[in-house]
């Protein structure tokens, strides 16, 4: 705020981002009250007039401090001096639709051209940023206590397989169910955090092992308990669920857990306590991140159930307990991020409680307990977690040692996006061949099927590229894509590059 108020007092505009919509409205409260109407908010929940009133107000100078997501990066503001990325090491800040652009290095280039302040904010910086920071590139400024000056929540890791051998196979561990008990009782609030909408991960024919799945793409098609329907999380896709298997006729049977079958164990074993779910099949138009958030906060509703909307950025003071279910679960997704992803969101959704006047209390429930990333996230080891992950990059060459550039090739027809991929590979093999490439390193690799192949009827391969994106390779990319797209025998099939993705 005092930086921002700053920026204003020398003539210049100011920009905060932050990651999820969800956070816009407690922060835009607090920036209106100090700032009034000079503040303006852009994100893709507000209906087309509202953006574009708010876009007319940036683009006149009546609005001089911007609140958004990602895509208020381009907001047109008049002279900027200062631009803020709230929890900068989020992958919500890259686009996953074309342009592929990262809001980070956006902000970068705005800020070099505006000679404007850059400013990253977070307890869990991505490990390129800090490496940056390390070594000089960025300046560095750490606060070595918490904001408020309180103690961090003390945390406590649940192995899942002992509950399971002492015969509980709910959910929620019964160190678990004890804290919301004593949470309810002292007229505290508590937060659980399971990335996983839904009720379950699929069914599972009992007799001959047949998983319904999504007739458009290639994944298990998962099941939702309310209005019992199975969906597809990629294409929308949804389906009755049948009575008996139909390859076979066989019983069905739900294999693994979603936050629609965790409110209905919270129901089961608290039949008197109001629950709060916040998720993509809750939120909606209507039913906005903000009217849940104030019903939690207003109400004082015992428990807020959520997917990654409710594990960062949010100052709830009334809560004192943190649950997280299925710690793991995004450990073990194969990408060069995995153990990134885990530790942030573990650390953040842990932050969450204690941040007013009682103490907080984690409980972190995992299969692995011993998992060195769960240990430091539980801990809140920041530095033992970049020591251990910047050794693996630098022998996995990946960034902030090099880059992995994903060219993807979609298509209706298999055989041509598979022939169009193999036609891209050999024109870049042949490209780095020849003298004026001789100086840049690139392994490809592949075709291979992506690790969804087909979403909505189209197929997707991809060829991976393990280089330094310098500026002569990103120009060779670009020119070779260019080409791709001319080329008359690659009707009907598409390509682009995602450099560095979250797969």
């Amino acid at each position: 705020l005092a930086l921002i108020r700053s920026a204003l007092d020398a003539g210049r505009s100011a920009m905060l981002l932050v990651p999820e919509i969800a956070l816009t409205p407690q922060l835009l409260h607090k920036m209106t009250a100090h700032f009034g109407k000079a503040v303006a908010v852009l994100h893709s929940s507000l209906r087309v007039g509202e953006r574009y009133d708010e876009w007319r107000r940036i683009a006149r100078g009546e609005a001089r401090v911007v609140v958004g997501t990602r895509s208020a990066v381009f907001a047109p503001l008049q002279n900027p001096g200062l631009l803020i990325l709230d929890e900068e090491q989020e992958h919500t800040y890259k686009s996953e639709n074309a342009p592929r652009y990262h809001a980070r290095e956006i902000a970068l280039y705005r800020g070099a051209k505006e000679r404007a302040l850059v400013l990253f904010g977070s307890a869990t910086p991505s490990i390129e940023t800090m490496y940056l920071a390390k070594t000089g590139v960025y300046s560095l400024y750490t606060l070595k206590t918490r904001y408020n000056g309180r103690a961090l929540p003390d945390a406590r890791i649940i192995d899942m397989k002992q509950e399971l051998r002492a015969g509980n196979d709910l959910d929620l561990s019964r160190e678990l169910e004890e804290g919301i008990r004593d949470a309810i009782l002292d007229k505290k609030q508590s937060i659980l955090f399971l990335n996983r909408r839904g009720n379950s991960r699929y069914l599972v024919c009992m007799d001959c092992g047949d998983v319904p799945q999504c007739p458009r793409c290639s994944v298990h098609l998962t099941y939702h308990s309310s209005g019992r329907r199975l969906m597809c999380h990629y294409c929308g896709f949804s389906q009755p669920v049948p009575e008996r298997c139909p390859a076979c006729g066989g019983p069905l049977k739900t294999i693994g857990t979603g936050t629609q079958r965790v409110q209905e164990e919270l129901e089961f074993l608290f039949p008197d306590m109001e629950t709060d779910r916040m998720d993509a099949d809750t939120v909606s138009a209507v039913n906005t991140h903000e009217k849940i958030l104030e019903h939690f906060q207003k109400e004082n509703v015992p428990v807020l159930l959520g997917t990654q909307m409710v594990a960062k950025g949010l100052n709830l003071p009334n809560v004192t307990l943190v649950g997280v279910l299925d710690a793991d679960l995004s450990l073990y997704t194969g990408g060069y991020l995995a153990g990134e992803t885990t530790f942030n969101m573990l650390t953040q959704v842990v932050g969450r409680a204690g941040r007013g006047d009682s103490p907080g209390k984690a409980i972190i429930q995992t299969m692995v307990p011993d998992h060195q990333v769960i240990r430091y996230a539980a801990e809140q080891d920041y530095d033992g977690f970049y020591d251990l992950e910047i050794q693996l990059r630098r022998v996995q060459n990946a960034p902030p040692f090099g880059d992995l550039a994903a060219v993807v090739v979609t298509g209706r027809e298999e055989t041509a996006v598979l022939r169009g991929a193999a036609k891209f590979r050999d024109s870049l093999i042949a490209c780095l061949r020849q003298e004026a490439y001789r100086e840049e390193r690139c392994a490809v690799l592949g075709p291979a099927p992506c690790a969804v192949p087909k979403v909505n009827y189209h197929f997707r391969y991809q060829l991976t590229l393990r280089c330094r994106l310098t500026r002569t390779m990103r120009q060779l990319l670009s020119y070779l894509l260019r080409e791709f797209g001319k080329d008359k025998a690659n009707r009907g099939v598409s390509a682009y590059i995602d450099v560095n993705g979250f797969d």
